[in-house]
């Protein structure tokens, strides 16, 4: 899988993209992620790349030409099967969106900055626009690596278990059973006796019936959806 970020702060992106799972995915061929700085195509003898709103109001717009030309650089090499543009007002990201992600081969993901940018890239180019959140950021770079981050441990080789993000939160639609390790007992806390039986049958109900408790507790809004699906 592909992924490339455009972006008016490459370096917001590099640091979070560059370690962990996503750097091991990207060493061993499951995924690439090229970052594209926005001022690369900047037609600016300065390398702006943001203006004034024709409206009245604070804030700037990033411009139309160069992040068109960006998207038809990307666009002239290879087909893409999304172009996301990362906005407040998109669709919220849930597990389902990165699933249906993760089956993509090419994607890239548009970083909104400061007020936005020009309409004309929504409407004529942009394909889906994701919100990971109903609050504010300085720029779409920490959404994009989210975004990223989210997709790409799904994909095979990315993690050492390939189905550890099977049992994740939200792939069933219920939130995560509690986990534990060793030692069995620490301060007189003990680990509930279940999951030291060894009955693999028996523990996996206890797992199904403590993330079905989790969640009508925690997140009654997906406990409604997930029982409304039985």
């Amino acid at each position: 899988m592909r992924i490339d970020i455009l972006t008016v702060i490459p370096e917001i992106v590099e640091g979070a993209v560059n370690n962990s799972i996503l750097k091991k995915a990207q060493e061993n061929n499951t995924a690439t992620i090229q970052i594209h700085s926005l001022r690369e195509y900047s037609e600016d003898r300065f390398n702006r790349i943001d203006d004034y709103a024709y409206s009245a109001g604070a804030g700037m717009v990033l411009k139309i030409e160069p992040v068109y030309k960006a998207i038809n650089h990307l666009k002239s090499q290879r087909e893409y099967d999304e172009i996301i543009y990362t906005s407040p007002d998109g669709e919220r990201l849930t597990q389902k969106i990165s699933n249906q992600l993760s089956t993509y081969k090419n994607i890239i993901i548009l970083c909104g900055h400061y007020k936005g940018i020009d309409q004309r890239i929504r409407d004529h180019l942009v394909t889906r626009e994701i919100s990971i959140g109903d609050y504010v950021l300085t720029g779409g770079e920490l959404a994009a690596a989210v975004i990223a981050d989210s997709v790409v441990r799904l994909l095979p080789g990315a993690m050492g278990d390939e189905t550890s993000a099977l049992t994740d939160s939200f792939q069933d639609g219920l939130l995560a059973p509690p986990v534990y390790t060793r030692p069995a007992e620490f301060n007189g806390w003990k680990v509930p006796e279940i999951l030291l039986s060894g009955n693999d049958a028996l523990i996996e109900e206890w797992k199904l019936q403590q993330a079905i408790d989790r969640t009508r507790s925690l997140r009654p809004d997906l406990y409604k959806q997930f029982d409304d699906e039985q």
